[in-house]
């Protein structure tokens, strides 16, 4: 990839003698020349707490992973160079440096088109995520001024807004984005973790488990997510995508005879959702627990598995590599709405159950969704708050009238119909 001179940015910071000075530059990143050097540095930055369980990302060589499937996406990188004559380097390509370059630190963000959960109205949103520093190399301004850039690139691709998610307990990314940046906290969806037994959970006989196509699954998400939050308009590329394992309908066997999916009428009483194979993308890595808890977890697995009549409560084998499938698009209605998303979701464990490597099926909903209530997860697995900050990035009120009608979105009650979560945000 061969970077105009008009799209590198530099800074400088103090360095730690008089003789040389730090010159840094935030650049797009170069999958041919930097993956190698980001992988490293992200690898240096998954430092758990002494003593305490962490989690690890792999993501399977490919740092892009999160955000390659958007079809408008960036990555930059931070690089720093020590030189003696910083001058002469100042017309120099990017990728003339070479071999001399040290990746500190990266960013990513791609942008959407969603709604707001009003009366169907559609703004260009950015997604930020993945942002790291080089663990010897912060407290310079290395994160402020890759956030700036990604930000004016997201200007510049028209976007309306920016938001970021991040754990409520990430006090250190909160402060960067509320305070130096002006993101408003916005919503706080809830994350809920099942994981994977090593025996099959019994789906009631009196409920039939259906696999909706993706265009029939594209016209019914559009009606339901018409007014939701954060509903991606290009579903179809969703639904479509290799990493999507299908989309499936719980309904009462009674009304099968009634009901024809092809028609695009939805039964009395259903429950309805779409799984996502993230461990193609990214495995997960529990590492920090004591002895002891890992004796207790690798037993119960243990017993599940030679017992399986019992139906142990087994925990996963998360000590290993393992990958998640994502529930996303999750809805029900009628009378049994709720029986029928609890058999939805075992029917999801019992393919994750069969598919080597899957430890847990992890999904994120609203905390005022009345779907919560039916899917089943550990608590001690889950979080009840995801946080969302949120930016508005351009001045809607102008002209264009239909545009200016979205822009106290940040000010806005949660919508009704609930936040579409996107499976490619995570």
């Amino acid at each position: 990839m061969v970077l105009k001179i008009a799209d590198e940015y530099r800074l400088q910071v103090e360095s730690n003698t008089e003789e040389n000075s730090n010159s840094v530059l935030v650049r797009e990143y170069c999958e041919e020349s930097d993956k190698v050097s980001v992988e490293k540095m992200e690898r240096q930055c998954d430092v758990g707490q002494k003593g305490k369980p962490s989690i690890f990302t792999d993501l399977l060589g490919d740092p892009i992973c999160r955000v390659r499937h958007f079809p408008l996406h960036v990555m930059l990188v931070n690089t720093i160079y020590i030189c003696h004559q910083l001058v002469k380097m100042m017309h120099l390509f990017v990728a003339e440096y070479g071999k001399a370059r040290e990746i500190i630190g990266v960013i990513r963000g791609c942008i959407k088109h969603v709604t707001t959960g009003h009366s169907h109205h559609v703004l260009k949103l950015a997604y930020i995520l993945g942002l790291r520093v080089s663990t010897t190399h912060r407290r310079l301004g290395v994160g402020t001024k890759l956030v700036q850039h990604l930000e004016e690139w997201c200007k510049q691709k028209g976007a309306d807004y920016a938001y970021i998610a991040t754990d409520c307990a990430n006090q250190p990314c909160i402060s960067l984005f509320t305070q130096k940046f002006s993101y408003t906290k916005f919503r706080s969806p809830t994350v809920l973790v099942q994981p994977v037994h090593a025996h099959y959970k019994p789906i009631g006989s009196a409920i039939a488990i259906v696999r909706i196509p993706p265009h029939i699954a594209v016209k019914i998400y559009r009606h339901l997510f018409a007014n939701a939050e954060f509903f991606a308009t290009d579903i179809d590329a969703i639904l479509y995508n290799k990493l999507n394992l299908g989309t499936f309908m719980a309904v009462p066997k009674k009304l099968l005879p009634k009901w024809d999916p092809e028609t695009g009428i939805l039964p009395q009483s259903f429950a309805i959702l779409s799984v996502w194979n993230t461990k193609e993308v990214f495995k997960l890595q529990v590492k920090g627990v004591s002895k002891l808890t890992y004796a207790c977890c690798m037993g119960s697995r243990l017993l599940d598995s030679w017992l399986p009549w019992l139906r142990v409560p087994s925990f996963p084998d998360v000590f290993s590599q393992f990958g998640v499938y994502f529930l996303y698009g999750l809805t029900m209605r009628g009378t049994n709405g709720s029986r029928l998303m609890k058999s939805l979701c075992t029917f999801v464990h019992n393919m994750a159950k069969d598919d080597v490597g899957c430890g847990a099926v992890v999904t994120e909903v609203g905390q005022q969704d009345p779907v919560r209530v039916a899917i089943p997860h550990w608590r001690r697995l889950s979080w009840n708050e995801d946080l969302w900050c949120i930016k508005k990035l351009t001045d809607l009120q102008g002209d264009n009238c239909e545009r200016s009608k979205t822009s106290d979105w940040i000010k806005s009650p949660p919508s009704s119909a609930g936040i579409f979560v996107d499976p490619r945000d995570i």
